[in-house]
């Protein structure tokens, strides 16, 4: 049966929301307003004490709502997914959005290719404290020849990007809710471990908010090393299970290790070296591959010391930064930046 022959296939649009009142009509909006169709829309509150309800009300028989306490966003769209009945299925925060054509494009991708699952590129949309909003440079995600060994040793693209053939989030069991932080990157560790054929194609068609120069995963730098660690140690049991740790995984994942080591340095000393140990235990023969002087000091006197220096030279560049001269630059630099709708996309 050809594609003709059984008409286009249903995509869900699953959006967990919780306090976004101010940014979820914008999400809701960029999934009305795209060229594919048919799409289902669910959107699932979890426990939002704003006017989010208020706001997703408002659309009538255009959305599917659900609503509920607050369990956190995993199960949201755990329980969005479960209601869903689409053949495809693109998960999108409250806060971010999708360009016109994002779903169309993808669709047709995975109808030409056979893949279970297809990313792109997105870019920041940037919510400054003076009330401006400017759009930053794409990020492109690329194509990685081993999409696990990619996500393992720290590469990432906005969950948004993707989309998912059904059986593949049947498959992998959706969300981990015991997961508090980083739940986008486990996920798709284990979409990836499930064999699932990802793909990518090249084009900027999502859009991820950020709040200055803050997110969500970044606001408390404890917690966000916390969790990852915590996914490291997940994707690892999995691995060992499967029989699948090679070398090249062991190497992937002694790369995020250690980069969750530094980022302990000056937070916790206990932390920092039980992540070098285990950075080292997974791959023995580990080399940094960080700038010229960090890997000149480690080569002459090991990590501690090239972690000394490290730490030593982010403080004299944060004072740089605070000098009002270099803020006012920064700032100029900041409003050159193209606004949505100056700059297309095809």
């Amino acid at each position: 049966m050809t594609v003709l022959d059984r008409g286009p296939l249903t995509v869900s649009v699953i959006i967990p929301c919780h306090n976004a009142e101010r940014w979820i009509g914008e999400a809701v909006d960029s999934c009305l307003n795209q060229t594919y169709h048919p799409i289902e829309i669910l959107v699932v509150d979890d426990g939002s004490t704003d006017a989010s309800l208020e706001v997703l009300r408002s659309y009538g028989t255009e959305i599917q709502l659900y609503s509920g306490s607050n369990c956190g966003g995993s199960h949201a769209r755990n329980q969005g997914f479960a209601l869903s009945r689409g053949e495809y299925i693109q998960f999108l925060d409250a806060d971010d959005y999708l360009l016109p054509k994002k779903i169309g494009r993808q669709v047709a991708f995975l109808e030409q290719t056979g893949a279970d699952v297809v990313y792109g590129d997105w870019r920041h949309r940037f919510e400054n404290a003076d009330g401006t909003r400017t759009l930053g440079e794409e990020s492109i995600a690329g194509k990685q020849a081993d999409v696990l060994e990619a996500l393992l040793s720290g590469w990432w693209t906005a969950n948004m990007t993707l989309l998912l053939r059904r059986q593949v989030v049947d498959r992998c069991g959706g969300w981990d809710e015991s997961i508090r932080v980083g739940q986008d990157r486990d996920f798709f560790v284990t979409v990836s471990m499930s064999g699932a054929d990802v793909r990518y194609q090249p084009g900027c068609y999502s859009v991820y908010r950020r709040y200055g120069d803050v997110t969500l995963s970044t606001s408390s730098r404890q917690v966000w090393l916390e969790g990852n660690e915590c996914i490291l140690e997940k994707a690892e049991r999995q691995l060992v299970a499967a029989g699948k740790l090679t070398p090249r995984y062991r190497r992937a994942m002694a790369k995020s290790y250690f980069h969750l080591a530094r980022g302990y340095y000056d937070l916790d000393p206990v932390a920092y070296k039980r992540l070098l140990d285990k950075t080292l235990e997974l791959f023995p023969s580990f080399r940094p591959d960080e700038s010229w002087l960090y890997n000149a000091a480690w080569w002459l006197s090991g990590f501690a010391v090239a972690d000394k220096l490290a730490h030593i030279k982010r403080g004299v560049i944060r004072r740089i930064r605070r000098s009002p001269d270099v803020h006012k630059t920064q700032s100029r630099q900041r409003a050159e930046i193209p606004r949505h709708g100056q700059t297309s996309s095809d």
